[in-house]
């Protein structure tokens, strides 16, 4: 079974100096039939004007990753790290007993364009952690981030995988879920099939009871097919 999720079905947010889109709900937007799904809590589409950002701000007891589209995140918390975190880096950051850290679009002429994961972590009280990637971009599925850091993912505090995916038009993949878990696909750019059904940009669909997850590039050959997928509990 698939239920989809238009990207103009989304939450939005206008602030001005930031556009954003909540696939589930998040701050002021609230809908009770899209409040994650299994551990994945939010994904947030965020656009930033040059030269603002999140001040500084807290949390805790999150998995927090940040996948950048275009331009760079400054990048600055309370483990002490000050980072950029350029377009096609992962960031994910442990909150565990709490961290507090800002966000910013350093560029005075680019905007910054990132995706805002949450996950819910297998146990509270974690202590905090950063972890920051650049992953070789390749065809097919990349694995991201798993519970073991195998393969030279990064490490997430949570029975769940996220994985890359890039087709071209065309191209073909498939994933295997097992029966007693589920499946998130966020396409991130292009248009991407999952078991026949057409997602594009923005697009999201939770899948159940498939064992088998077949993936077709659509777009042309100049636009990338992108996709993440959330592999969960």
């Amino acid at each position: 079974m698939i239920e989809i999720r238009r990207s103009n079905e989304r939450g939005q947010a206008n602030h001005g100096w930031l556009q954003s889109r909540h696939t589930f709900s998040f701050a002021n937007y609230y809908d009770p039939e899209h409040m994650g799904v299994s551990a994945l809590r939010v994904i947030n589409d965020d656009k930033v004007i040059p030269g603002r950002g999140f001040g500084t701000h807290g949390h805790q007891d999150m998995e927090i990753i940040s996948y950048v589209k275009r331009g760079t995140i400054a990048h600055k918390d309370s483990m002490g790290h000050v980072e950029h975190l350029p377009a096609g880096e992962f960031q994910l950051m442990t909150a565990g007993t709490g961290i507090t850290h800002s966000e910013f679009n350093p560029s005075t002429e680019e905007p910054l364009e990132f995706l805002q994961i949450w996950i819910l972590p297998d146990r509270r009280g974690l202590e905090p952690g950063y972890q920051q990637k650049r992953f070789d971009p390749r065809n097919g599925l990349q694995l991201i981030a798993s519970p073991d850091a195998r393969d030279g993912s990064l490490r997430l505090h949570q029975d769940a995988l996220l994985l890359q995916l890039r087709l071209s038009a065309g191209e073909e993949a498939t994933h295997v879920i097992s029966a007693d878990r589920c499946a998130y696909v966020h396409v991130v750019s292009g248009g991407i099939s999952v078991n026949g059904t057409v997602l594009s940009a923005g697009d999201g669909a939770t899948i159940r009871a498939d064992d088998v997850l077949e993936f077709v590039g659509l777009a042309s050959e100049d636009v990338i097919n992108e996709a993440l997928l959330f592999d969960l509990p």
